[in-house]
């Protein structure tokens, strides 16, 4: 750990996922000092409380919390409840309708919580990587979601009814596609093979190359004409 008062300070989400790393990357490129927050909340795909740590490690931020809440208390999603994760689905399925992958209120709590922890560091700053293009129609991922979040959040603390403190979340993925995405990591040096998306990941981390978010990733690789880094339980998955 380390920190420099120098430095404004950020609270970034970090689940250990592409879009969340290539978010750390812009805001430690943007200057901030980096609070890392990461949630085990029950789901299945828990390989990446491993990967997020080994970025944080990567990237010698302030502090890494990881943080414990139980989504399997209410399930109704595939990643919190035993329902199948959707598998080989076309492009145009990805992108129509609500999936059930989405967990009911996630990111509302998450960054709930990221805004309690930013108050207490006297931040103003909340990074997040959400992304409302080229990837499943999760409603809290959209911008006036985020917008709304702001507001509230300037209502809801005691710095923000002081006057002491305007909250910012920050959301430079929102209206990138993935192949941007990877494109904008790839120039700030991010080693995406630290990285995993997958929702339904083997034991030993290696992603399934089939759900939503491998067939996404892969195609935002293959857009950049690379291959992913990442493991994947059928190695010719990766290939660009």
């Amino acid at each position: 750990m380390y920190t420099d008062i120098s430095k404004r300070k950020a609270v970034v989400l970090l689940s250990g996922g592409l879009d969340s790393t290539t978010t750390l990357a812009i805001a430690r490129s943007e200057g901030y000092q980096i609070y890392a927050l990461t949630f085990r909340y029950g789901q299945r795909h828990e390989v990446e409380i491993e990967a997020a740590r080994r970025i944080a490690a990567r990237y010698n931020v302030a502090q890494h919390v990881i943080t414990e809440i139980d989504l399997r208390t209410f399930g109704g999603s595939a990643l919190t409840d035993d329902i199948e994760v959707p598998k080989n689905r076309a492009l145009d399925e990805i992108s129509d309708g609500i999936p059930i992958t989405y967990v009911p209120a996630r990111n509302t709590i998450f960054l709930s919580f990221a805004l309690a922890w930013a108050e207490v560091l006297g931040a103003s700053d909340i990074f997040i990587g959400v992304n409302a293009l080229d990837y499943s129609g999760y409603p809290d991922c959209r911008p006036e979601y985020i917008e709304a979040f702001e507001r509230m959040a300037d209502l809801a603390t005691k710095a923000g009814v002081e006057a002491r403190q305007r909250l910012k979340i920050h959301t430079p993925l929102i209206s990138m596609t993935k192949a941007e995405i990877v494109k904008k990591g790839i120039e700030l040096g991010v080693d995406y093979s630290l990285t995993i998306t997958c929702y339904d990941p083997s034991a030993e981390g290696e992603a399934c190359g089939e759900c939503d978010a491998c067939l996404l990733r892969l195609k935002g690789f293959a857009e950049n004409k690379m291959s992913d880094p990442a493991k994947y339980r059928t190695a010719s998955k990766s290939r660009a």
